[in-house]
């Protein structure tokens, strides 16, 4: 059994710190009773192994995570001082305004801005933050959301900064206003307008006139308040964000910080901070379902600590050591070329703070080796341990000047993975086992031209759909219209990709072959495009299949034509 200070190893930059922590519950810590003084003397360990442990136990395959901070892969492994935290929380009772208050105070001083809160998740934060710039602390109007109309009712996102998060603030019932030059946002900074939002990154990090510099001196004009989403970036202080004029900055605890995996961050104005609280749990509010509790709350603040502590050049020094000595493992098979890239130095103008470590990427030519990317990461997902890798290329039927590739990032990977990972994907490449090219359907080609009134057939409900195909030989272009939104058929070879780590889908095109078809399409719904991969029979005037649609699952269809 390992104690929350032994599930890090002993060499690992993150042992440094976590050394001198003392594990034990203090028996003085709590009033004597018959349920602390049980628990007074228990110690934290850690029970289990990889394929022994309480996921197992309910049938989950855990995972060596070569993938990177994703949410749909459980994020990061929290710090032992994080759990620790969490756990001393765990036995005491709380005035939460009181706790938030002695939290604000502390995450300012730690993170240089003027407050904070933690939220249960960087999108909760977007979303309080939201609530604040609409309502701010009125509670009449803070009780009457999402159904306030005419006054603070719009939020601005610039055209670049539309992605799936902005649901933080799209679930606020706010209308999204677009601008794309900052002519067009001065112009559109009316009395309505609560809050801009934008995401970070190296194109809105990089000098430019809709850098996020410029936007917060246009904002400052109107007295617009600025949100800036670094979910997955380091909190680096002083805070660029904040220097270059934001109102508030959004974080996520459970990536780079290594906090708990619900947890979130939110710095900047005090005001707007408070205001933002003012919206959540405990308080009855519209962001009342948005609970961070004195656990997550203190093992978030415990991160933020521990990251003004940590030795960051020997982390990244520590794991680029770890993609050389896998790349080392596999460089001398026939066909492979290794590629290992180093983080970008914090004083590199382009460098993006999300997810910044070395990464090492595996190419090879898989006529000469018998597996293709795809292949190698659908094995090593299969495995045991079960390794999810971060990007995968190649699949069949072989061309002959076909590549493929794997990537590995470094990131959430611990001391001990790394042999494990290297050997895997050592064997994989050695003994890959046998693959067959896929069976392209044979007769006669089925016509599938003209409109089709189709069914999706959802685990709970229904949804009518309609396709508008054009066939040209197996090639098939066309409009996919839905309920709600509408998106377009791309001609091809069809097929799916490898990235997305584990169960994620690439592109493809659609066709036919024989009476088997493959109908890809993407329906334009701003910064997140919803994807589907239809496969089928074709019968006459009738088709069915499944649809895949990437995370949000999988369906069956039928469809008549129209």
């Amino acid at each position: 059994m390992l104690s929350a200070v032994g599930a890090v190893s002993a060499v690992s930059p993150l042992a440094a710190n976590a050394a001198a922590l003392a594990v034990e519950t203090k028996k003085t810590a709590l009033p004597p009773s018959a349920h602390t003084a049980a628990s007074s003397s228990h110690t934290l360990t850690r029970q289990g192994t990889y394929q022994d442990n309480l996921f197992t136990k309910i049938g989950i395959r855990p995972i060596i995570n070569a993938h990177g901070t994703y949410t749909i892969i459980s994020g990061s492994c929290s710090l032992p001082q994080v759990k620790q935290a969490m756990y001393e929380a765990s036995f005491y009772f709380v005035q939460m305004d009181e706790m938030m208050e002695g939290i604000g105070a502390e995450l300012g001083r730690l993170t240089g801005a003027e407050w904070g809160i933690a939220t249960n998740g960087c999108c909760a934060a977007i979303s309080v933050a939201t609530m604040a710039c609409i309502a701010g602390t009125d509670i009449e109007k803070a009780l009457a959301l999402p159904y306030i109309k005419k006054t603070k009712d719009q939020v601005v996102i610039p055209r670049g900064s539309r992605n799936q998060y902005d649901i933080g603030v799209r679930q606020t019932g706010v209308e999204i206003v677009d601008a794309a030059t900052p002519e067009e946002l001065r112009a559109k900074l009316t009395d309505r307008v609560a809050m801009i939002y934008i995401l970070s990154g190296p194109s809105t990090t990089a000098p430019g006139p809709m850098s996020i510099a410029s936007i917060c001196a246009i904002a400052k004009e109107k007295g617009v308040p600025v949100f800036v989403d670094a979910a997955a970036e380091e909190p680096n202080k002083p805070n660029i964000h904040l220097q270059a004029g934001a109102s508030l900055v959004g974080y996520s605890g459970g990536k780079c910080m290594r906090g708990p995996q619900s947890s979130g961050l939110l710095i900047g104005d005090k005001s707007l901070c408070k205001a933002a609280y003012f919206q959540a749990a405990p308080h009855h509010c519209y962001g009342r379902p948005l609970k961070c509790s004195k656990e997550e709350a203190m093992g978030i603040l415990a991160a933020v600590r521990e990251w003004y502590n940590r030795d960051h050049e020997a982390e990244q020094a520590e794991w680029l050591s770890w993609m050389q000595q896998i790349g080392d493992q596999v460089k001398g098979l026939p066909s492979v070329n290794i590629t290992v890239i180093p983080a970008k130095a914090l004083s590199d103008p382009t460098v993006d703070l999300s997810n910044r470590c070395p990464e090492l990427h595996i190419a090879w030519d898989p006529n000469k080796l018998g597996i293709t990317g795809t292949e190698l990461a659908a094995k090593l997902d299969a495995g045991t341990p079960r390794i999810v890798l971060d990007s995968s290329r190649g699949q069949r039927p072989l061309t002959p000047n076909a590549t493929s590739q794997i990537g590995v990032v470094s990131y959430m990977m611990e001391p001990g993975d790394v042999k494990i990972v290297g050997d895997a994907i050592y064997e994989a490449l050695t003994k890959p086992g046998h693959y067959e090219d896929p069976v392209v359907p044979t007769g006669t080609q089925a016509s599938v031209a003209g409109k089709w009134a189709v069914t999706v057939h959802y685990l709970r409900g229904t949804g009518a759909q309609q396709f508008d195909l054009i066939q040209n030989g197996s090639a098939i272009t066309g409009a996919h219209t839905g309920e709600i939104f509408s998106g377009s058929f791309g001609g091809g070879g069809g097929g799916r990709g490898g990235g997305g780590g584990a169960g994620g889908r690439g592109g493809g095109g659609s066709s036919v072959q024989g009476n088997q078809v493959t109908l890809s399409s993407s329906m334009t719904i701003p910064g997140n495009p919803l994807r589907f991969l239809f496969k089928g029979t074709v019968q006459g005037d009738t088709m069915s299949g499944t649809v895949n649609m990437g995370e949000y699952g999988e369906a069956t269809w039928s469809a008549v034509r129209a």
